[in-house]
C-alpha cells in the first residue's frame, strides 16, 4: 500500500509547492513543518504488523496490533492485540539459517535444486547462500503475513506498516556491525504493505551495540509510576530490562542488556540427543541432575564478567563451544559420570543463575521498591522447570510471566517490532542509549514502501 498525506480543508495534496511559490522563506519552512507533522500524525493510531524470528529459530511469530496515546483511562492498555499467528520455518530454510549463523558453516551444506552451487571445485560462497536465504526468508515472511491477514479477515490496505526484524546471522558489536538477513522488498511486493526493517545499524552508527532493542518497548508498555519492574526475555538469548518507577528520582534510566544463553543451547542439545526440537515444559531437564563442576566451568565464559551494556548471540554460545567445554570438563574430571539429561539440567541452571545474578543486583540497589517483581516473556516462559529454578534464585521476588500484565509471553517481541515500526514512521526515536551504549537517541529502521 501507499501512505499518502491526508487531505484537509486548507490544502490540496495534488498541488506542488516550491520556495518560489511562497512569499517568504519562513512561509516555506512553516509549510514544510505542517507537511511533516501531517505525515507523522497519519501513522499515529492504526494497525501495525510485527514479526519476529529469534536466535532459537523455532519459527516465525506475527501479530496485528494497534497503539494509542489515550491517557485518559489509566486502566486501558496503550496497545490492543488484534490477531496473532505463528508458523514453523521450512526445514531447509532453517538448516541454511543455522549454517549461516556460524562462520563458514555453509560449507557443510549439500546443495539441492535451485540453491547456490560451487564452481571450479571452490567451496560454496557464503555470500551466495546469504542472498539465497534473504530471498527465501522474504518469501516465507510474506506467506506468514498473508496467512495472518486471511485468518484475521483484515485487508492489507488497513495495515500501515510491517515491522520485520529479519534473522540475525552475525552480530559483532565490537567490530561495529550486525547483519540481519531479509529482503524487505519481497515482503512489500507480496503483501502490498510497507515494511520497516534493519533496526539495529542506525544505533550502531552512533556508537551503540544495536541490541537489545526491546527494552524501549518494555518501558513504553510495562513501566508503572510506583513500582520498579524487571522484564526478562528468554528467547534464544536471555536479556533483561530494568524499568524504574516513573516517579522514582533515584533511578532515572532504563537498564537493559543480554545476560547469557537461553533456548538456543537448550534446543540444540535436546535436538542432538532426542527426536524433539525443544524441551517442552523442561521435563527432560527436570529428570536430570545439575553437574556443579561443569556449571562452574561454563560460568567462566568471558561474557558473564563483562560490564553492561553488552549483547551476545550464537557467535559466543553455540554447540561447538559447548562440545569443546564438555571435552575440557571430561579431561579434567575423568571420574565424573553424567547423562545427556544432566547436561540439559545444567544448561537450564546456566540460564537461570546468570540471569538471576544480574537481576538481583538491581533489586538489591532499589530500596524504594514497593514490590520486587520479575516478568518473563519469550519461549522460556513456557518452560515450567526453568521458571521454578529462576524463582529459587530470586526468593524475594514475584516471578511471573507477562500474561499477568496483559500480554502473553510468546507475543511480546513481535509486538515490540510493530511498535518500533510505528516509531520509525512517526519519526520517533526507538533506541535507549543507556541500554545499547549509543551516544544519542535516533530513529531506527529503513522503510521499503509498498
Amino acid at each position: 500500500m501507499t501512505n499518502p498525506i491526508p487531505s484537509d480543508d486548507t490544502q490540496n495534496n495534488d498541488e506542488l509547492y516550491s520556495a518560489a511559490d511562497l512569499d517568504s522563506a519562513s512561509e516555506y519552512a512553516t509549510l514544510t513543518d505542517v507537511l511533516e507533522q501531517t505525515v507523522f500524525e497519519s501513522f499515529d493510531e492504526g494497525l501495525y504488523i510485527g514479526m519476529m524470528s529469534g536466535t532459537s529459530l523455532d519459527g516465525m511469530d506475527a501479530v496485528i496490533c494497534r497503539f494509542t496515546h489515550d491517557n485518559t483511562d489509566a486502566n486501558k492498555s496503550p496497545m490492543e492485540l488484534v490477531a496473532t499467528y505463528s508458523q514453523d520455518f521450512p526445514p531447509r530454510l532453517r538448516e541454511v539459517l543455522l549454517a549461516l549463523c556460524q562462520p563458514n558453516g555453509v560449507q557443510q551444506l549439500i546443495v539441492q535444486n535451485d540453491e547456490p552451487s560451487s564452481q571450479d571445485g571452490e567451496p560454496n560462497s557464503e555470500l551466495d547462500w546469504f542472498g539465497w536465504a534473504s530471498k527465501a526468508y522474504g518469501e516465507f515472511a510474506s506467506e506468514v503475513v498473508n496467512a495472518l491477514l486471511q485468518q484475521a479477515n483484515i485487508a492489507s490496505e488497513s495495515v500501515l506498516a510491517i515491522g520485520c526484524h529479519g534473522q540475525t546471522v552475525r552480530h559483532r558489536p565490537h567490530m561495529g556491525f550486525s547483519l540481519q538477513l531479509l529482503d524487505a522488498n519481497i515482503i512489500a511486493e507480496r503483501t502490498s504493505i510497507s515494511v520497516v526493517s534493519d533496526f539495529r545499524r542506525r544505533d550502531m552508527a552512533v556508537g551503540g551495540q544495536g541490541a537489545p532493542l526491546v527494552p524501549a518497548f518494555h518501558q513504553a508498555l510495562f513501566a508503572t509510576a510506583d513500582t520498579t519492574r524487571v522484564l526478562l526475555n528468554l528467547g534464544g538469548i536471555a536479556n533483561i530490562a530494568v524499568l524504574p518507577a516513573t516517579n522514582n528520582l533515584k533511578i532515572s534510566q532504563v537498564v537493559g542488556y543480554d545476560t547469557g544463553p537461553a533456548n538456543l543451547l537448550l534446543d540444540a542439545w535436546i535436538a542432538l540427543h532426542t527426536d524433539k526440537n525443544y524441551d517442552a515444559g523442561g521435563t527432560w531437564a527436570a529428570s536430570g541432575q545439575i553437574i556443579e563442576p561443569l556449571l562452574a566451568q561454563l560460568l567462566t565464559h568471558p561474557f558473564f564478567a563483562k560490564p553492561y551494556p553488552k549483547s551476545t548471540g550464537r557467535e559466543d554460545f553455540n554447540m561447538a563451544w559447548l562440545q569443546a567445554e564438555l571435552q575440557i570438563f571430561e579431561q579434567a574430571a575423568a571420574n565424573v559420570r553424567y547423562s545427556a539429561a544432566d547436561v540439559q539440567t545444567t544448561l537450564t541452571e546456566l540460564t537461570t543463575i546468570s540471569a538471576a545474578h544480574q537481576i538481583s543486583a538491581f533489586i538489591n540497589n532499589d530500596t524504594s521498591m514497593n514490590a520486587n517483581a520479575v516478568y518473563v516473556c519469550g519461549g522460556g516462559a513456557l518452560n515450567s522447570y526453568l521458571m521454578t529454578r529462576l524463582q529459587s534464585h530470586l526468593p524475594h521476588c514475584l516471578v511471573d510471566t507477562t500474561a499477568s500484565l496483559g500480554l502473553a509471553p510468546t507475543w511480546v517481541e513481535s509486538v515490540a517490532f510493530a511498535w518500533l515500526a510505528r516509531q520509525t514512521l512517526m519519526g520517533e526515536t526507538g533506541n535507549l542509549p543507556a541500554v545499547t551504549g549509543a551516544h544519542k537517541e535516533v530513529v531506527l529502521g529503513q522503510v521499503c514502501f509498498a
